[in-house]
């Protein structure tokens, strides 16, 4: 019997194929590396190695790339009693990656019919959140049905059972209908959430752009239920908001750049694990701004994601 969870992560595990020819198109680029990839699982991977007790609800397909995920998952440390294989002929969502510059960098999606939008609660165990900490919910898993319901339902059993709710906003235009799907879902999640972390670009979005600045969408989803609101700017560095008002700006750390994806999922992965380890918010955001810094100077994102060491290896290159 596996001890208590701290983290358990919700949503879209998947495959990246990141260019291995750096400064060229991707028309042009012949090779690719396997890892896998979607943010919760690339949370869960990155807490994993962090040293947290961390588990995953996942839906991939039933093939070659589903195994995959699967087996680095369980490599890494991640419980995988609920990452459920699809039987419906569905596939695990692929990812291209393109590395023109560090300035440079998109991907290309791959999500018809993807696998982890056919999550649904029958998929999982109410007990299995029930018994866990913290239950972290990708903004993706809210895109489509049933997966959208199977969301709403694990957070309806974590609120009921006290257990604390991160909702990572994880914004991808995919499988996604109208604009004002995208805010009415996002939106009805943040106000139930304990944290919600996002880009700046992702909160506009949810707010359907109506020009709210940092203290606006704070203070606005500040008066329901979350405590702790993250708006992360990039390169600009990241701000925190608590419900009795701090405002806590984040540290940058300075790294030769090689791309830009990973940022996030990574950024979460430290700033969750030093909140579990009771570290201040100020200190979290440090340890989520290393993470990053880390893992956007590396190819990957998941196989990239640094060791406590690392992180507080570079936090402290910079005090001082």
């Amino acid at each position: 019997m596996m001890s208590k969870l701290e983290l358990i992560t919700f949503g879209r595990a998947a495959v990246d194929l990141n260019a291995t020819e750096y400064n060229r198109p991707m028309e042009e680029t012949m090779t690719f590396t396997k890892y896998v990839g979607g943010s919760p699982a690339n949370i869960a991977i990155g807490t994993s190695k962090l040293g947290l007790k961390v588990g995953m609800i996942a839906k991939v397909s039933d093939d070659q790339h589903g195994n995959f995920v699967i087996n680095y998952l369980k490599k890494s440390g991640v419980d995988s009693q609920y990452i459920k294989k699809d039987t419906q002929g569905r596939k695990t969502g692929l990812t291209f990656t393109e590395i023109k510059s560090p300035e440079e960098c998109s991907i290309v999606m791959y999500r018809e019919n993807a696998a982890d939008l056919y999550l649904s609660v029958d998929d999982f165990d109410d007990d299995y959140i029930k018994n866990a900490e913290s239950l972290l919910i990708s903004g993706t898993s809210l895109s489509q049905s049933p997966s959208r319901e199977a969301a709403f339902h694990a957070i309806d059993v974590a609120k009921k059972s006290g257990v604390e709710v991160i909702f990572e906003l994880d914004y991808r235009p995919y499988t996604w209908k109208s604009k004002e799907e995208i805010s009415i879902y996002m939106t009805a999640v943040a106000r139930m959430a304990d944290i919600v972390i996002g880009t700046r670009d992702e909160f506009d979005i949810m707010e359907m752009n109506i020009n709210f600045d940092d203290e606006a969408s704070a203070k606005e989803l500040l008066e329901y239920t979350p405590r702790l609101i993250v708006i992360k700017h990039g390169v600009k560095g990241s701000r925190a908001f608590t419900k009795d008002g701090e405002v806590i700006e984040g540290t940058i750390y300075k790294t030769k750049v090689l791309k830009t994806f990973g940022a996030g999922d990574s950024f979460a992965s430290g700033f969750i694990y030093a909140l579990k380890k009771n570290k201040s918010i100020k200190e979290a955001l440090q340890y989520g701004s290393a993470s990053a810094s880390i893992v956007v100077s590396k190819h990957s994102s998941s196989e990239a994601m640094p060791t406590i060491q690392d992180i507080e290896n570079l936090i402290n290159s910079h005090e001082g």
